[in-house]
């Protein structure tokens, strides 16, 4: 608990989205570790666990102290709850303290979730990012998890008024997203085929765990793409139009690590891309905080992915 409370004031302080690229960089060098034949501590304790995890300090806790410091303390530097840019260390004390104990919570329903079958076979770290970016913007600016129902009576739930409100408006667009999704699902895949092929000889000699040799090949991908983000948060104008693409990086490798191939890889990493952008448009367009739809595409696929290995 104490490990989670100080992780998540530091992500407060960091900023959501600075403290996310951050644990890419830690997964990135768990898996690095993992692959010399070293402890999966760095990857599974560290980047993707109570310590700096997403669903605490590592990204979760930022975006929920953002939403109550703009709904609550009217501080947001960005002035909006889906200002998961700024640092919120010159705010106040208590949006800190927000960060910690929200990434506590998140702690703890992540014990939960993993608990309830069913449940249990999505991914339950990025269940818990969603779960509590919702329950953060109904208690905070006390409002639904689809947004401003006056905007949605304007626009329409999947409009985005000419990409004025999209999220990522720059790869926002079907065609750019098809060609782009279907290409980061091979690379993933392709990075997982390679890992994987690594790893299991050397988890069946005991040179390195089973977890590790499991979350490697289906991370590694991922903690690129996360760890690139930082692009997008120290980016301007042009150069910050940046692709946003963990979602189809994670659910490409689980497809390939699931059937084998890289064509199913890649197909998935593209439907994975649209999944992403329609939830993107159902519950970020119209909100004023940040639920995140990478997250949301990674719970859901996951779920989708694991059930239909489950019956075959």
């Amino acid at each position: 608990m104490l490990l989670c409370f100080g992780g998540g004031i530091v992500s407060a302080a960091l900023g959501g989205l600075f403290s996310f690229a951050l644990c890419g960089a830690i997964v990135l060098a768990g898996c690095l570790v993992v692959m010399a034949g070293g402890s999966d501590f760095i990857l599974l304790q560290v980047g993707l666990g109570p310590i700096w995890g997403p669903h605490v300090g590592g990204f979760s806790a930022g975006v929920c102290a953002a939403a109550y410091a703009a709904g609550i303390r009217n501080n947001n530097p960005g002035g909006s709850g889906k200002d998961i840019l700024s640092p919120l260390v010159g705010t106040s004390w208590d949006v800190l303290a927000v960060g910690g104990v929200l990434a506590v919570l998140g702690h703890l329903l992540l014990q939960l979730l993993t608990a309830i079958p069913v449940v249990n076979k999505a991914d339950c770290i990025a269940l818990t990012i969603v779960v509590m970016a919702i329950v953060s913007r109904l208690l905070f600016c006390k409002e639904g998890p689809f947004g401003s129902l006056d905007s949605i009576r304007e626009h329409g739930l999947l409009g985005t008024d000419n990409w004025s409100l999209s999220w990522v408006p720059w790869m926002s667009k079907t065609p750019q997203l098809i060609v782009f999704s279907l290409g980061a699902g091979l690379l993933s895949g392709a990075v997982a085929m390679g890992a994987k092929n690594i790893l299991d000889p050397m988890a069946s000699a005991g040179a390195v765990s089973a977890a590790g040799a499991f979350v490697v090949p289906l991370i590694f991908g991922w903690g690129v793409a996360a760890a690139s983000l930082i692009c997008l948060e120290l980016g301007s104008g042009e150069i910050q139009k940046f692709p946003v693409w963990h979602c189809q990086a994670i659910l490409a490798a689980l497809a390939y690590m699931h059937f084998g191939s890289l064509l199913v890889a890649g197909i998935v990493g593209l439907m994975a891309g649209l999944l992403q952008e329609l939830l993107a448009r159902m519950f970020w367009n119209h909100g004023s905080t940040h639920i995140d739809p990478p997250a949301f595409g990674i719970a859901v696929g996951t779920l989708l992915l694991n059930l239909a290995k489950a019956a075959i």
